[in-house]
């Protein structure tokens, strides 16, 4: 009887700790970080002819056995054509432009005339804007005491363009010209120009 007791005080004791089952260990759910967002460089449309027109200021210098004879300065402006590739992230291009110059050295009567340059590009696509290099060669006409002289040299130059829309394009552009032994004149030659350019692409 004893015995009968003691059995039924202990289920008595341990049913409320078995009521309830076994305990379930909850595992919390793994947060995944989302995947980061590649954001690529953005592009614009540079493929295409262009044309417009430029207006600026130049500096131009002649040497002769390393003695300065000449040092002009004045407006330059001109008209420009080109054709350029858009390869995404690079831009590569072909340009031709002519300048009218009012450079002169009133001290020896001395004016560059006119300049044409026939540019290679190589750029970089930022979007709405482009920053290229230029080089190329170059034939330039002079007067000096009233005599004409021309001759051809090089060109190499820096250059930024905008996109306005609706096929406008705007910029700035310096260009470094040099004519070695212009036109058999024991002068060299050299100058640089800074322009700003309209174009119209089509």
């Amino acid at each position: 009887m004893k015995r009968i007791a003691a059995i039924l005080a202990f289920s008595a004791v341990a049913a409320p700790a078995f009521a309830g089952g076994p305990a379930v260990v909850v595992d919390e759910p793994v947060v995944i970080a989302p995947a980061p967002v590649v954001v690529s460089a953005p592009q614009g449309n540079w493929a295409g002819f262009y044309g417009g027109a430029s207006l600026g200021y130049g500096n131009f210098d002649g040497e002769t056995a390393g003695v300065k004879v000449l040092d002009g300065d004045g407006a330059i402006g001109g008209v420009q054509l080109g054709y350029r590739w858009d390869l995404g992230n690079t831009v590569i291009g072909v340009e031709g432009a002519f300048a009218g110059s009012n450079i002169k050295d009133d001290a020896v009567d001395a004016k560059l005339k006119n300049k044409t340059d026939l540019k290679l590009q190589l750029g970089y696509d930022l979007g709405q804007s482009l920053i290229y290099a230029t080089a190329g060669a170059s034939w330039a006409k002079a007067s000096i005491a009233g005599t004409d002289y021309s001759d051809n040299g090089w060109v190499a130059g820096l250059g930024y363009d905008y996109d306005l829309g609706n096929n406008w394009i705007v910029g700035a552009e310096y260009l470094y010209n040099k004519y070695d032994n212009f036109d058999n004149s024991n002068v060299d030659l050299d100058g640089s120009t800074f322009a700003i350019r309209a174009n119209y692409r089509f």
